[in-house]
């Protein structure tokens, strides 16, 4: 669906859930944007408000095309986020548990198809939903001290949130089956072993390491990196022949760039570029 056609998110959520600003913390820092959970009491878990706080703020964000890198991280040292808030699951009436369901699973889409790089920032736990929604943007930076995990089944459900799904485009089926079949836990050596992190920190310095991955994606031609992302992520479900078809548009979107002339000015007169976005 494109963005010109998207309901507003407000309209996905029953009337019953307020708007609670203080949820969920947005900080800009020059080109990268960052969005806090900010729940550490609870372990950063996801309840029926906070989904609405973080939809809301990527709805906001979606079309700013000063944004270069979107860095999703949760406060506190204990929990990048610990999955749906089960305290409020067990007291939810009947009637709401499919929109609670149906809005976790439209928080991860939101975050997958955000068309700026999205980086997951991990300094802990990181289970059920909180997994899936690491899952959900483009790569992810771990503390060694992180654990990974779908542990629905072990509560008697499965990952809905997009689990199921894009855990085995990532790491494979094999290994997939292996993490949610068993609800077993994983460490940050473990996961970056099996693809499901990109790089891990050294103790304590997630969010410096994070940084300086973002500010390596900002340093590039902005328009550029969003059409390599678009190619990556839509040719990436094709047979080649379609994928290269996929890759051959988003080029062309790129060609009469203010910044691809810059960048080969740049290359002449031995300079960084000063790439504009335009």
């Amino acid at each position: 669906m494109s963005n010109s056609h998207r309901p507003p998110v407000c309209d996905d959520f029953p009337t019953s859930v307020p708007t609670l600003e203080e949820l969920v913390s947005l900080r800009r820092d020059g080109h990268l944007v960052w969005l806090t959970i900010e729940r550490p009491e609870v372990l950063n878990c996801l309840s029926f408000p906070t989904l609405k706080r973080l939809r809301l703020l990527l709805e906001e964000l979606r079309d700013d095309t000063s944004i270069r890198c979107l860095l999703i991280t949760g406060a506190g040292k204990r929990a990048f986020c610990a999955g749906a808030d089960l305290k409020e699951r067990r007291s939810m009436p009947r009637d709401l548990v499919p929109h609670f369901v149906r809005n976790i699973r439209a928080l991860m889409d939101d975050v997958a198809c955000m068309p700026m790089p999205t980086v997951a920032v991990v300094g802990g736990f990181a289970f059920g939903g909180g997994t899936e929604l690491l899952l959900s943007c483009d790569l992810r930076v771990a503390d060694p001290a992180a654990q990974f995990g779908l542990t629905e089944t072990s509560l008697a459900i499965i990952p809905g949130a997009g689990g199921t799904q894009r855990l085995p485009r990532l790491i494979g089926k094999s290994r997939a089956k292996d993490l949610v079949l068993t609800a077993r836990r994983v460490g940050a050596v473990e996961a970056a072993e099996m693809g499901l992190v990109n790089r891990i920190s050294e103790p304590g310095e997630v969010q410096a390491a994070a940084t300086l991955l973002a500010e390596a994606i900002a340093a590039n031609g902005p328009l550029a990196v969003r059409a390599a992302k678009c190619a990556l992520d839509e040719g990436g479900e094709l047979d080649l022949a379609a994928g290269l078809e996929v890759e051959a548009a988003c080029y062309r979107t790129i060609l009469d760039t203010e910044d691809r002339l810059e960048a080969l000015a740049a290359f002449t007169e031995k300079r960084k570029p000063r790439f504009e976005g335009r």
